[in-house]
């Protein structure tokens, strides 16, 4: 797990992605694993934002998220998508953290934690769910846009692309986090502690009506059809 920046450091990161009139999508990378880390934006009834797995972007993007609404939620989705919690919190001080209750320990040690997703004030438009059969350590955020539902959650599923050479190998075969829609190996043994009662709630999430999309922490979003491909990622489990 990365040392938590106490620095506002940007890394190579893509331009923000309007997902729909309420949700913004921004693509990073890491410096030590050749992962791609992705940020969610919501936007509730209120005009609030809600920041889901913070990245420090450039000041032209931060500029974007500025004029786009109040930054009063900072999401810091499990114990170890801490990298840029601490600074966003520094550039953002009237916002609240939140992280799933079973992460509360580990987020705190690099950010003061104000609640969970159960803190998080009912809205028209984003809400949380906590996952169950993982400890409490993994949630989802459940975003209403005019076009449809997405679901976005964070290493609970991986939609990440089978890639070349001996990393690739190592992800496909070891940790198991390639090769579309799944569960990866390293949740299974290190986050999921009731297999059923976890598949169980990814299908009933499948069946969320109006569901459009999934956005995942790493990589790629699921565009359309999110149900069948969360069904996917279940039947690995």
């Amino acid at each position: 797990m990365a040392k938590a920046h106490d620095s506002w450091k940007v890394l190579p990161h893509r331009p923000i992605e309007v997902v729909a009139d309420n949700l913004w999508r921004v693509e990073g990378k890491l410096e030590t694993m050749p992962l791609k880390r992705v940020m969610t934006i919501a936007r509730r009834s209120d005009g609030q934002l809600v920041v889901h797995n913070a990245i420090a972007l450039d000041d032209e993007s931060m500029a974007k998220i500025d004029a786009w609404g109040p930054v009063a939620w900072l999401v810091v989705p499990n114990g170890y998508h801490r990298l840029d919690a601490r600074v966003f919190k520094d550039r953002y001080p009237q916002a609240r953290v939140l992280c799933p209750a079973g992460a509360t320990k580990k987020v705190a040690e690099v950010v003061a934690v104000d609640g969970n997703y159960a803190d998080f004030p009912v809205d028209r438009d984003v809400a949380f769910e906590t996952l169950d059969g993982v400890g409490e350590q993994e949630g989802v955020m459940i975003v209403r846009s005019p076009d449809g539902v997405t679901l976005v959650f964070n290493d609970a599923v991986f939609n990440m692309p089978d890639v070349k050479g001996l990393t690739g190998w190592i992800l496909r075969n070891i940790t198991q986090s390639t090769g579309g829609p799944r569960i990866s190996r390293i949740v299974k043994l290190f986050v999921v502690k009731d297999r059923r009662r976890f598949r169980e709630h990814l299908l009933r999430l499948a069946d969320t009506p109006a569901l459009r999309r999934m956005i995942v922490s790493h990589d790629r979003m699921v565009r359309d059809d999110a149900a069948a491909a969360l069904r996917a990622a279940a039947a690995t489990i």
